[in-house]
């Protein structure tokens, strides 16, 4: 069982003021082929595994913000380290229909 939550907001800062979804895009993507559980929500995506690996998956997303043409990238980051494990799944189960 995992022992992490880790839900983040990637907001790279673009040249010109384009568009930031392939970005963000991107940034998904490197979450999927991490092989972690993961949601994408409206603001944030929500990852769970072990901190220290998820830890890694964030600084290669910013990592790859800079390869891709952003100059700066600010992450906003909520963590709940617990332990003795934890699942998104228990934490929001009962609000699924």
């Amino acid at each position: 069982m995992a022992n992490s939550l880790v839900s983040i907001q990637i907001i790279p800062k673009t040249k010109a003021g384009e568009d930031v979804i392939p970005y963000v895009d991107e940034a998904i993507r490197i979450i999927a082929e991490s092989g972690v559980k993961y949601e994408v929500h409206p603001l944030e995506t929500t990852m769970e595994g072990e901190l220290e690996h998820l830890f890694k998956v964030i600084a290669k997303m910013n990592e790859r913000m800079i390869e891709i043409g952003s100059s700066n990238v600010i992450s906003q980051v909520k963590i709940l380290y617990q332990p003795s494990g934890i699942e998104m799944d228990s934490l929001t189960e009962k609000y699924r229909p």
